[in-house]
């Protein structure tokens, strides 16, 4: 038999068996087809109300599907699963708040001290560009001084110097810095770097230590008045850009030369050359506080504020960029609200920072009045006003000293660090919550009724005269009658008023 009939044989005895396995699945199909279709027709006619009940069919009920028990752990996984969102969140909640406290501890178990030389020299200084009447200014001074810094604190004036000196601290000392005078300025700051590169000697007969710049601290003014935009004087605008915003510039642009300049330090005589204790090593660092509260949620009557932080905010965005190639780290410390007890007296009559809402809408004109006086009093007296939380204390200073401190230290290397009660709140709240229901919550309501419009004096002889001359005495009349028709922003008593404590 050859090859071909052995294939041809072995073929003919398979077909029966393919026969019957395509006969069979075609048979179980169509009695699963027929039996699918009489379950249809059975609960057909059940459900239909014309069969009599006589020759309605039963139902045939499936099976009880028999109880399996289960472990707990099946169980808890069972129910995790069922809860697979509420298991995220609070997986995410426990995490964080474990994070946090870790966290805390240690820092809170974290020595903060300046480095020394090994005599217990001060190697370490710190400039603090900030007016020495602030309380702000006043406490981190006093800190860094007590942890081992030698603070400088920039002196505009006599009387800034007289502050500084009250502090009593050997080592708390003026810079007399005139920035408004860039020649004064270059002198005085190549007076410091020269101060710098000589050797000092903690004690007499002691071992000479060069002293190095750890870090500027940029300090802006604090104190803003709250008011509406129309009843705001030109001036007083100019005035307050020029102390908050201008200020703080011309005194990071001055200081400029020697962050970004490595001083070389002169040799040493041969007797102290090898006693000589090394300088600390690292590049100085920049820091800028800003109040972040009122800035973050931009709420109505408080423009200047708003205006002169956001405006602060962007130049140290650009500040750091600019640094950062030269590796001299920019970083900016928005702040919550502090507790100030200690350094601020408790307001009362002799404290004249502050007026109080009904008797500041008094001085307003009156259709001023009409269009404002409510909603200023509404947010004046709300719960989230002034850049604070009502009824709750501000955060402790210590919170503040341990942020500005891991800062020097390089341990904090973020570009923005919030610090104090409602910083982070706030900031949340203007980046995701609707401005309608921050001012709704602030007490803002829709006014209906306005005052009708008046023509001034001024306005109808300027009218009346020739257009070029009209212009002028409409301008001179608009500024002479500027003591009447707006009240100026004050800068009030520094040292007793703060806008950050209750």
């Amino acid at each position: 038999m050859s090859a071909d009939d052995q294939q041809f044989w072995d073929l003919l005895s398979s077909v029966p068996s393919h026969v019957r396995q395509y006969s069979g699945e075609v048979a179980d199909f169509i009695d699963k087809a027929v039996d699918k279709a009489a379950v249809n027709v059975r609960d057909t006619l059940a459900s239909a109300p014309w069969v009599p009940d006589y020759a309605r069919p039963k139902t045939v009920e499936p099976p009880p599907v028999p109880a399996i028990s289960m472990s707990t752990l099946e169980r808890m996984q069972t129910w995790l699963y069922r809860h697979r969102v509420a298991t995220t969140l609070f997986v995410c909640a426990v995490g964080y708040v474990t994070y946090r406290t870790v966290r805390y501890s240690q820092l809170v178990q974290k020595s903060r001290r300046a480095k020394r030389a090994r005599n217990g020299g001060r190697l370490e200084v710190v400039v603090i560009a900030g007016s020495p009447s602030l309380p702000l200014t006043k406490s981190i001074a006093l800190d860094l001084e007590r942890r081992g810094f030698v603070v400088y604190v920039v002196c505009n004036t006599i009387e800034d110097e007289v502050m500084v000196q009250s502090l009593s601290r050997p080592d708390i000392r003026g810079l007399s810095i005139d920035i408004t005078d860039t020649t004064h300025a270059g002198v005085s700051i190549e007076r410091f770097a020269s101060y710098l590169q000589t050797p000092h000697a903690p004690v007499p007969r002691a071992k000479p230590n060069y002293l190095k710049l750890t870090s500027v601290i940029l300090i802006p003014s604090l104190h803003y008045q709250t008011s509406p935009i129309a009843t705001i004087p030109p001036s007083s605008f100019a005035d307050l850009f020029n102390t908050h915003l201008l200020q703080p510039i011309l005194t990071i642009q001055t200081f400029l030369p020697l962050l970004t300049s490595r001083l070389p330090l002169p040799p040493l005589p041969p007797a102290q050359a090898s006693n000589n204790e090394k300088t600390v090593s690292g590049t100085p660092k920049v820091l800028v506080f800003t109040p972040s509260i009122i800035s973050s949620i931009n709420p109505p009557f408080h423009a200047p504020e708003a205006t002169v932080c956001s405006a602060l905010s962007a130049f140290t965005e650009v500040l750091t960029a600019e640094l950062r190639p030269l590796q001299i780290p920019v970083t900016h410390l928005q702040l919550g609200t502090f507790d100030f007890t200690g350094f601020v007296p408790a307001r009362g009559a002799l404290n004249p920072g502050l007026v109080p809402p009904p008797a500041a809408t008094q001085q307003w004109p009156a259709a001023a009045r009409v269009a404002y006086a409510r909603n200023y009093e509404s947010q004046a007296t709300s719960a989230i006003s002034a850049g604070r939380i009502r009824g709750l204390r501000g955060s402790s200073l210590r919170d503040l000293h341990h942020a500005v401190f891991d800062v020097l230290d390089g341990s904090e290397k973020a570009d923005v660090v919030h610090v104090g009660l409602g910083a982070g709140l706030y900031g949340f709240v203007g980046r995701w919550a609707p401005r309608g229901l921050v001012a709704w919550m602030m007490g803002i309501r829709k006014v209906d009724k306005l005052s009708t419009w008046e023509s001034s004096s001024c306005g109808a002889s300027a009218s009346g005269s020739g257009s070029g001359s009209g212009s002028e005495k409409s301008v001179s009349g608009s500024e002479g009658s500027e003591g009447h028709e707006y009240i100026a922003v004050g800068r009030g008593f520094e040292g007793a008023a703060n806008v950050w404590k209750d």
